[in-house]
């Protein structure tokens, strides 16, 4: 046993093993570093995500419960409302047609209401006026709720779902009557269509919840059909629901007191993690295989001059030489002592000089070896990590990343013919841009593209429509709580002198109305930005540009139109030919 063990304790051996052993450290490091940050990575992007849906969906929940709120209160103080109540408040008798009248005034308003199924009516002694029946409103609600609204004095109090219909929420504020002192004059019962607040995100489909509570912390809106009461107990950012982890987000609003809550699988915040764990152990095979290989050459080279060395003193002559003390080494340096003792009688000088320089020589050599190691393990490193990067197969990723560099090199290449390219380029670009804007609106951007084939080779400056196809994402898209279509159309515009070609980018989003309208034009043609805080540019550089560009033929300016809700449209002439 010792003899193998002394066979293969050898110089090559210690160096190859050291070798290996630091390169399995250095990777196990660098993976273990790597996993770790990129699945942090991974998991706080998703996390900032989901916040800021939860963000939006309070933002839009907090909306319509302010619509419902000033819809209320339109009724409450409307004079005719106000007539009626402070006559039965007077003990005066309300005639049938006075009823009637009033509830057609009341329909009237609540027709302008989304989410409003009705409003019912009551005196200040609970006796219902209208609809026409003789319902009382403690039959209705309890007198919990009566006493919550006499204690709001006139501000709307939430109650809940209705006892005696699950499909509607109940709400209900005291009226004040304005000309009686503020008195009691009656109560304003106002039952709400229960999917009025949905708010589900379909993002991470149907294994991502969606909560609603009210300031009592009972549902309003969820889509998850077991009991909440262990996710509202529980402080904690991870749960296990279903033998699953799932991360919880609460976004609270202020104004209504409500709290949003999204549940999200942990397994979907960290997906195509393990295709990252598959390329790192992959790749630290790889490298070790390689490093192995290069590692015993490198460690070959290395010991090989001390073997010939060993070899010349062996035949060396006898002389008169110091003897050298045994070490207890590897091998080839004990054979090397030994062989030196012979010599060291008859040759003292002579080996003593010759064996200087070639331990000298022998340490130069290794450390030149020595400062080759670090290149080289970086060279078969980087060699390895692409290699097994051309060999994953992450179509998703792919797509983006192939987008993106197609849109950062058309952004910083410059054409020749100074800065222009053809209409086809800028098309696709622009489909670039939106593939990557789909990543953050998801199906909720739509897009559509058209231009006639024989227009495809007109030369236009670089980057003259993609600014307003932003425009209209940023703000079309961003400001639209639902599907939001953005179309980019060219066609012909036939002119007595020549041909031209009308570029319109248009939106359905939100719109803006005229006042805000008639500033953007003045801004556009001033210089100045379309914004209140000073980032929008766009408009006014397309226009600038289009100025510079076709100088003394542009016969129209870039003409916006808009309306509210129904969204906006830019467009402009160029001649085909081109401009000076």
């Amino acid at each position: 046993m010792r003899k193998q063990l002394k066979k293969w304790n050898t110089l090559r051996n210690q160096i190859l093993f050291i070798f290996l052993l630091v390169m399995i450290i250095v990777l196990l490091i660098v993976s273990l570093l790597t996993l770790s940050q990129v699945s942090s990575l991974l998991k706080n992007n998703a996390e900032k995500q989901i916040q800021q849906v939860a963000i939006e969906a309070n933002g839009r929940i907090e909306s319509l419960y302010e619509q419902i709120n000033m819809n209320s209160k339109l009724v409450i103080t409307d004079e005719e409302v106000q007539r009626v109540l402070t006559n039965v408040y007077e003990g005066k008798q309300v005639t049938f047609n006075d009823r009637q009248k009033l509830m057609g005034h009341i329909n009237r308003i609540m027709g302008n209401t989304d989410g409003i199924f009705s409003f019912q009516l009551f005196s200040g002694k609970h006796q219902r006026v209208l609809p026409l029946d003789e319902d009382e409103l403690k039959n209705r609600i309890g007198n919990r709720w009566i006493e919550e609204a006499n204690r709001a004095r006139g501000r709307m109090v939430w109650i809940g779902e209705d006892p005696h219909d699950k499909n509607y929420f109940l709400a209900i504020r005291r009226v004040n009557l304005i000309e009686r002192q503020y008195s009691n004059g009656g109560y304003l019962l106002i039952s709400i269509n229960r999917d009025h607040f949905n708010f589900a995100n379909e993002e991470y489909g149907n294994d991502q919840y969606s909560i609603l509570l009210d300031q009592y912390e009972k549902p309003i809106i969820q889509n998850f059909t077991g009991d909440i009461t262990s996710i509202i107990e529980n402080d904690e950012s991870i749960i296990q629901l279903n033998q699953r982890d799932y991360m919880v987000t609460k976004q609270p609003s202020g104004l209504t007191g409500w709290t949003v809550l999204i549940l999200t699988p942990v397994s979907e915040l960290t997906e195509g993690l393990s295709g990252i764990r598959t390329g790192i152990i992959f790749s630290g095979v790889v490298g070790v295989f390689i490093f192995t290989i290069s590692s015993f050459f490198l460690s070959t080279i290395i010991t090989r001059p001390i073997v010939r060395l060993t070899k010349t003193m062996q035949r060396a002559g006898e002389g008169s030489l110091t003897l050298n003390p045994d070490s207890s080494s590897v091998n080839e340096i004990v054979e090397l002592n030994s062989t030196y003792n012979q010599l060291v009688k008859e040759t003292n000088h002579l080996i003593q000089m010759v064996y200087q320089k070639e331990i000298l020589r022998s340490q130069s050599e290794l450390k030149a070896l020595q400062a080759q190691i670090n290149p080289h393990f970086l060279f078969n490193t980087l060699d390895a990590l692409h290699w097994s990067l051309e060999e994953k197969d992450e179509e998703e990723l792919a797509e983006l990343v192939v987008a993106m560099s197609d849109l950062f090199r058309y952004t910083i290449t410059k054409e020749t013919d100074d800065d222009w390219v053809f209409l086809k380029d800028e098309i696709k670009h622009i489909g670039d841009y939106m593939e990557i804007m789909k990543m953050r609106f998801d199906e909720r951007l739509q897009w559509h593209v058209s231009v006639p084939a024989e227009y495809e080779f007109v030369r236009i400056p670089k980057l003259i429509i993609q600014p307003l196809v932003e425009n209209a994402t940023l703000h079309g898209a961003g400001k639209k709580a639902g599907k939001c279509q953005i179309s980019v159309t060219v066609e012909p515009v036939k002119q007595e002198d020549k041909e031209r070609i009308r570029i319109s980018v248009q939106d359905d989003g939100s719109g803006m109305d005229k006042e805000r309208l008639e500033w953007i034009i003045q801004a556009m043609k001033t210089g100045g930005t379309s914004s209140a805080t000073g980032k929008g540019m766009a408009i006014s550089n397309v226009y600038k540009r289009l100025q510079l560009y076709y100088k003394g033929i542009l016969h129209s300016d870039l003409l916006i139109e808009s309306k509210v809700n129904e969204g906006t449209k830019i467009s402009f002439e160029l001649p085909i030919d081109g401009g000076e």
